[in-house]
């Protein structure tokens, strides 16, 4: 949708956090089956970042460890057998899925998070006959005990944060990401034996704690091990000291039921040991995206309600980018009378830009965006929530330099006699994003282009006008934006 304002000046480029998780657990996203060939995986990675594209958005929250295992070249993790079928196997031809989907990623302009859960060992859709040799549930080097169907590593056991913690740097130091992030899986949700809940294992961890001198009673302990796993997650990120690499925590949509009235019925500060409010006001994130997996007329549990609480939570300023339950919008995967129908989805989006504090927002999961349907709901965020790019807002507390301003020039082009558009960048930090603005009868259209790309046409021939006016600046990963260049 072009934008009519000045003909000196174009308008502000939209801000706003626009992705989607891609989850590997039970071949939910990507890939689509285990014991895909190694071609055939990146084709269905390519084309789910395409769709991004298509849709316009703007970063992708890849799961890279659903069960420590690891959907890359882990030198401390299996290869997970969403991949190959059998833990521990690579892919065949050899090639790593992460550094693929950062490269691809980035050469399309498009984030791209590492998503990560941090304490589960295995999940009851495995189907691997032989668990692999080094997988923590085989090498004892941290306490990983059955809990109901999952087996799942005790957060009271400090080799276990401490092994996790190493799982995730590791990422953040080798890979190019744009964030790493983590789920609402802490301490697992809780599971029935024959009707009767059953405890999660934990004493031998609890018993060392208190011998050592803790005097925390054990619920209070179990959220403090959670509480520390977050402050010393963000603490080791940041300590690498890449501004590029957000931190972001998924939580359970509510902190404690009556937060605020009349919300209820789950406490996930009690299920889950998850004191999540206190993560966001620490400021032990960089964006926080609570699931709020609820529709906005729920009596218990709306979500324009709960938007409204997290962001007046946020005292530290942090990025608001709550979880949308997009996969409830319709779907072969729903039951009869589950669907929500798209609207409520494209509703929600309009809530969460209305309040103040929120800028953004993910969805669950990319199986749902996939529709090519005229009626889908990914034609619905075309036409009505995405009509024009947007830029994910800045980080200015992990950067808050700009990039100098760019020069542009307006040249010939001598194929077609068209005209194309040059892009130089400023010495200093590299380019990530162009963004480009072309003014034709008092009307502004804006693209956003890779910073890799130093060139493209504002017209295809000779036959077709020029725009009046073309604007260019530069932005860094931390989404700051240079001033702008006026091309010549």
């Amino acid at each position: 949708m072009a934008q009519s304002t000045s003909a000196s000046t174009p308008p502000p480029i939209a801000r706003e956090f626009r992705a989607a998780w891609v989850a590997s657990v039970a071949n939910i996203d990507w890939p689509s089956r285990p014991g895909l060939t190694a071609s055939e995986q990146r084709t269905e990675l390519l084309a789910i970042l395409d769709r991004a594209v298509a849709l316009k958005l703007n970063a992708i929250v890849l799961q890279v460890r659903t069960a420590a295992d690891a959907l890359y070249d882990s030198p401390y993790e299996p290869w997970s057998e969403y991949l190959s079928g059998q833990q521990g196997l690579a892919p065949e031809p050899a090639y790593d899925p992460l550094r693929f989907a950062v490269k691809e990623a980035h050469e399309r302009g498009i984030e791209l998070h590492a998503w990560f859960n941090p304490f589960r060992a295995s999940h009851p859709s495995s189907k691997t006959p032989d668990t692999a040799l080094t997988h923590v549930t085989r090498t004892g080097i941290v306490s990983a005990p059955r809990y109901g169907r999952h087996r799942w590593m005790d957060p009271g056991d400090p080799r276990v944060r401490t092994h996790s913690l190493k799982v995730i740097t590791d990422v953040a130091r080798r890979y190019d990401v744009d964030g790493v992030h983590i789920d609402d899986y802490f301490y697992p949700y809780r599971e029935q034996d024959k009707g009767v809940e059953i405890p999660f294992p934990d004493s031998i961890s609890y018993a060392a704690y208190v011998r050592s001198g803790g005097k925390l009673e054990r619920d209070d302990w179990r959220r403090n091990n959670v509480d520390v796993f977050v402050r010393d997650m963000y603490r080791d990120v940041r300590g690498l000291h890449k501004s590029s690499v957000k931190v972001g925590v998924s939580p359970f949509g509510m902190w404690r039921p009556q937060n605020p009235p009349p919300i209820c019925c789950f406490d996930p500060y009690v299920q889950l040991y998850a004191d999540s409010k206190k993560w966001l006001q620490n400021g032990w994130v960089d964006y926080f995206t609570p699931q709020l997996y609820w529709q906005t007329d729920s009596a218990t549990r709306s979500y324009a309600t709960l938007l409204k609480w997290w962001t007046e939570q946020n005292t530290v300023h942090r990025h608001m980018w709550p979880g949308l339950f997009t996969s409830k919008a319709g779907g072969p995967w729903l039951k009869k009378g589950e669907a929500w129908g798209a609207g409520e989805i494209t509703r929600q989006i309009a809530i969460t830009r209305a309040q103040p504090g929120a800028t953004g927002h993910v969805h669950f999961s990319m199986k749902s965006l996939m529709d090519e349907r005229a009626d889908s709901l990914s034609h619905k965020l075309m036409t009505e929530r995405y009509q024009e790019p947007a830029l994910v807002p800045a980080s200015r507390w992990l950067d808050s330099i700009p990039p100098r301003a760019p020069s542009a020039r307006l040249v010939a082009d001598t194929a077609t006699g068209g005209r194309r558009l040059t892009l130089t960048p400023a010495t200093g930090e590299p380019v990530w994003l162009w963004t480009v603005q072309e003014l034709r009868d008092g009307q502004w259209t804006t693209r956003i282009l890779p910073g890799m790309q130093r060139s493209t046409a504002v017209s295809r021939n000779g036959r077709e006008r020029a725009p009046e006016s073309v604007w260019v600046t530069a932005v860094d990963r931390s989404g700051n934006q240079s001033t702008g260049t006026r091309a010549r």
